[in-house]
């Protein structure tokens, strides 16, 4: 009964009802966009600033981050979702280590949510959960990931279930219980990723 209750609440949760999408067109480049908090996860620094790019999917703005640390990530504030989705088109500019772009969502703190993200070194989608700081895999697949192009990760999230599709393809199909509860939701980079984001909706 509990899967089936699942399986209803993600079938409505694909109509997108009560959809925000922020194209941060409206934000002053060179500076974080208006409502989003920044920081970083373990170790390094994080840079995440709005600028305008001309290749954006919604112009003429982009968020990018260019710092390196561990695992930079941008949240929006006053949002507090437990079930329902988030989703971003990312394009992964340059990195020796990674070039990966993610979302989070259920995000307590900085040491506190769930990730999903594609890696254009890697060519795979992944799934994790961060508690305590310490980062844990739930799930791999692997994915086409072209560096420098954009390419639309969305994850829906209801009880324990999460599913994650790249560029209009499932990938991941899972149930999870290691963070319940509302949190916020956002973007996340790693390591010494340079990557740009646009079109970050959400929605329950």
């Amino acid at each position: 009964m509990e899967k089936v209750l699942a399986t209803l609440a993600m079938s409505a949760l694909v109509s997108g009802s009560g959809a925000t999408t922020v194209t941060f067109d409206q934000d002053r480049a060179g500076a974080l966009p208006a409502d989003w908090i920044a920081g970083v996860t373990g170790s390094g620094s994080h840079r995440w600033t709005v600028e305008p790019d001309a290749s954006a999917p919604s112009t003429p703005n982009v968020l990018k981050q260019s710092g390196k640390g561990a695992f930079p990530w941008c949240v929006r504030t006053g949002v507090s979702l437990a079930d329902g989705f988030v989703e971003v088109k990312f394009k992964p500019l340059t990195g020796r280590e990674d070039q990966a772009g993610g979302v989070v969502w259920r995000w307590k703190n900085g040491d506190m949510y769930y990730v999903a993200r594609a890696n254009a070194l890697e060519n795979n989608v992944a799934l994790y959960y961060t508690a305590g700081g310490r980062r844990t895999s739930i799930k791999e697949a692997d994915a086409p990931v072209a560096a420098n192009a954009w390419h639309a990760l969305r994850v829906q999230f209801a009880g324990k279930r999460i599913v994650v599709w790249l560029d209009g393809k499932t990938y991941i199909d899972v149930e999870d219980s290691h963070i319940e509860g509302a949190g916020a939701v956002g973007v996340w980079t790693k390591a010494d990723s340079v990557t740009t984001f646009d079109d970050f909706g959400y929605g329950g």
